[in-house]
């Protein structure tokens, strides 16, 4: 084959790559809008979807997400969703289930069973052991009339859907779907408990993630290390504070032991002269501090600090006397960005 001939092919091929990836991306934008469409269109659908985060919300015990094949596979990522939002929850195999894991289960417990089809036969034991024990079941699958739609408490049907592989088979829209409607689901109950990014961060403490979920006054230096004076201080004692503590900022506190300003190195600047240090800090101090409760998301800290083009916060209290203070450093060592 001569280069150019070979040059012809390889841009065929890579023309059909593009048209395969875009085919499949919009074959699931339309799943989605399906979904989407249904949820507006019938009250049956959404009024499912209402039942089941009721019927979560009230379950005294865990949820336990389980499917076979790429069902499975979705829910554990389910099961992963809600235990990281609020929701305790896990995954259990159905066929591990059927050999001893079903005493994992108790009778206040509540079981999310994904079957595309409704029918299938691993579940079976599951089905039958929740209805011996009372388990309530909440059923994800595209046939109302299937086995597990119908021995559900609340089952949520889908639209059936073109799945993106050409031959119709590999479940890829499909799974799609049911991923969205687990998200719909945790996200539901998030909003209806009123789960907090402070409560988020009891379950993500580590990675990226927590870092960005950490509040202003973990990383925030107290107490001894707080730079502050009282006013009519001299500015001597200003410039060695300043130095001594190594914020390159002082802040100055009035008869109450509220912040009443602070003084940096910028204002040293400004005001050099041979008689600054006959001053005191009241003359040379900002009067408009940038200030910080200690419940700031520390993310939120470092946007300010963008913001306003500066290095350093003040955290104060509710009566706006000062706790601590927060350096640009102490946020890019933990990682927040």
């Amino acid at each position: 084959m001569n280069v150019l001939a070979k040059s012809a092919t390889d841009t065929v091929a890579k023309s059909a790559v593009r048209q395969s990836v875009a085919r499949t991306i919009a074959t699931a934008a339309d799943g989605i809008n399906a979904l989407a469409a249904c949820l507006s269109a019938d009250q049956a659908l959404s009024g499912s979807f209402v039942d089941a985060v009721e019927l979560i919300a009230s379950s005294r015990g865990r949820v336990v997400v389980s499917g076979i094949g790429k069902s499975g596979h979705i829910g554990r990522k389910i099961a992963a969703t809600m235990a990281s939002t609020g929701t305790s929850a896990y995954f259990v195999h159905p066929t591990e289930a059927s050999h001893g894991d079903l005493g994992m289960i108790t009778s206040e417990d509540l079981l999310i069973l994904l079957s595309w089809s409704g029918e299938t036969v691993e579940l079976g034991n599951m089905l039958t052991y929740a209805k011996r024990f009372n388990v309530p079941v909440v059923s994800i699958t595209s046939n109302a009339d299937s086995l597990i739609s119908r021995n559900s408490n609340v089952a949520i049907t889908l639209p059936k859907v073109q799945e993106a592989c050409p031959h119709g088979l590999a479940p890829t829209t499909s799974a799609m779907l049911q991923l969205a409607v687990g998200d719909a689901l945790a996200i539901a109950l998030v909003e209806r408990r009123g789960f907090s990014a402070h409560d988020f961060k009891t379950f993500h403490p580590g990675g990226k993630l927590g870092s960005q979920l950490l509040l202003a006054h973990e990383l925030a230096h107290c107490e001894e290390s707080v730079p502050l004076l009282p006013l009519g201080s001299p500015m001597s004692d200003a410039i060695i504070e300043m130095s001594s503590k190594g914020f390159g900022v002082v802040g100055v506190v009035d008869g109450d032991k509220k912040l009443a300003g602070v003084i940096t190195d910028g204002d040293l600047r400004r005001h050099m002269s041979s008689d600054l240090l006959k001053m005191t800090v009241d003359a040379i101090m900002s009067h408009r501090p940038r200030l910080i409760k200690g419940s700031m998301l520390a993310s939120a800290a470092m946007e300010l600090m963008e913001t306003q083009k500066v290095t350093v916060l003040f955290l104060i209290d509710d009566l706006d006397r000062p706790t601590g203070i927060l350096h640009i450093h102490d946020l890019l060592r933990a990682g927040v960005v």
